[in-house]
This record gives C-alpha cells, structure tokens and sequence, in this order.
C-alpha cells in the first residue's frame, strides 16, 4: 500500500508542475528553483520505485516497467540540460506523461522476469538500449518543441502556445547533440545484440520486427546526421527525420513488448 502511495507522490509532483508551468505566469528564479527541486524529489522517488519493480524479484522488464523508465531518463536528461540551457518549455512536453508512466506501474498484476538477466552482457546490453531510447524520446519531443517555437517566431497560430522559448539555435544545437550520442548509443546496442545474441538471449540472432525496425531508425538517425555534418540539414527536414526516426524505434521496441505482453500474453 505504502508503494502505491508514493506512486501517487512522483505522479502528483510531476503532474503539479506541469500545471504550474502550464499557466505560465510564474517565471522568477524562486519559481524556476522550486520546480527543479521538485522534479529531483520525484526523481528520486521514481528511482527508488523503479529499482523495487525491476530487481524486488528477478528482473522484472516488463512493458510498462520499461516505459517508465525510460520516461525516467527522459526527464532525467530534461533535468540536467534545464540546469544549462533553461529548457522550461520542454516540462509541458516531458512532465505529462512522465507522471502517466510513473504511475502504470502500481496497477500492473503481471510479472515478467527475464531469465537472461543473470547474463553481465544482458545488462549492459539493456542499460545502453534504455539511454538511447530515452535520448531519441527527448530529441523527438525536443523536435516536437522547436515546431511549435518555429511557428510563434513567425507569428503563426499554433494548437500549443507556450510562454517562452531559448533561441532556435540553441535549441537546434542541443537536438543534435542528443541524436549524436544517442546514435552512437543505438549502435553500441545493436551491435551487442547481433555480436552476442547467444550469450545475451540464449539462441542465435534472428531477423524479427524489432531487429527490422531497429535498424531503419539507425539508418535514418545516421542519415541525418551525415546530412547535417555534410550538407547543413537543419529545420523541418531535420525534425521530420527525427521523428520518422523515432517512430520507427517507437515501434521497434514499445511496439513488440505491447505485442507479446498485452496480445499474446507471453
């Protein structure tokens, strides 16, 4: 009972500040400290209730396990680059459903161990796959962001308006900074996972959905950035293929657990 309260807690404080951001009228340093000393709080908490949920029995990896954690490092990179770069916009986008995800997993009942994390190369194997993932949900929701700011600089009407935006530059800037490492991180973890496929899984590498997927997000993700390092990409071809990028690994990951977990219940 006391887990499901404090689920509650990270869900709220993630959930209060979105708010309090939303309205927009608060902007003072005092303002700005508190939220960041909120979120760290819910961090925090979420971290606690994440290691609970993973390792209280086995190496519970479940879907919704994973996509709150992922959403965890989300905001946890969110944290770190508000802490340089004052990315507040960027709560509206990661706040929401970061609460969402803290809290799916008080009401999961299934439990589902895998057999292989007693395998050292499983965990580094995971442990790469889940900062990627989580530096391609910030780019895409980064992407999302520097949209909406790119309609306000020209006076456009947009769905979401928000208070205030660093400059596009900046904001360009940080969102190749993040596609960068997390390339080289989705590398890392493709090539673990084709290297050593039977140390990590059990069985030799066969070319399923995820494999598939995976693959054409790297490709697209090292797409972009040789357009980028080559060419100058920037704009709305650079956050088309961030997102295209993104749903792509969306479907890869997220899209065979929901498969296996909720439809086939394995």
């Amino acid at each position: 009972m006391h887990h499901f309260i404090l689920y509650l807690v990270v869900a709220f404080i993630y959930a209060a500040v979105a708010a309090d951001f939303w309205r927009g009228a608060k902007t003072e340093n005092t303002a700005q400290q508190l939220h960041s000393a909120m979120i760290a709080l819910g961090l925090l908490l979420q971290s606690w209730l994440l290691y609970q949920d993973v390792f209280a029995s086995g190496f519970n990896f479940g879907l919704l396990n994973a996509l709150s954690a992922i959403f965890w490092l989300t905001l946890l990179i969110y944290w770190l680059a508000n802490l340089k770069n004052q990315l507040r916009s960027l709560q509206a986008f990661v706040l929401p459903p970061a609460a969402l995800f803290a809290l799916l997993p008080a009401f999961s009942a299934q439990s589902h161990v895998i057999p292989e994390a007693s395998a050292k190369l499983f965990i580094v194997h995971i442990a790469i796959a889940l900062l990627a993932y989580s530096l391609f949900t910030f780019a895409a929701l980064h992407a999302l962001l520097m949209t909406i700011a790119e309609r306000s600089l020209h006076n456009k009407t947009s769905f979401i308006k928000l208070p205030s935006f660093p400059p596009l530059l900046v904001m360009e800037t940080l969102l190749f900074r993040v596609i960068t490492i997390g390339f080289v991180l989705l590398t890392l973890t493709l090539i673990s996972g084709m290297l050593f496929s039977e140390e990590i899984f059990g069985k030799p590498l066969q070319f399923s959905h995820k494999i598939i997927f995976s693959v054409a997000s790297w490709l697209i993700y090292g797409w972009l950035l040789f357009g980028r390092y080559k060419y100058g990409w920037r704009g709305k071809k650079a956050i088309n293929l961030t997102l295209w990028g993104f749903g792509l690994l969306l479907l890869a990951y997220v899209g065979t657990k929901f498969v296996l977990e909720v439809i086939l219940h394995r």
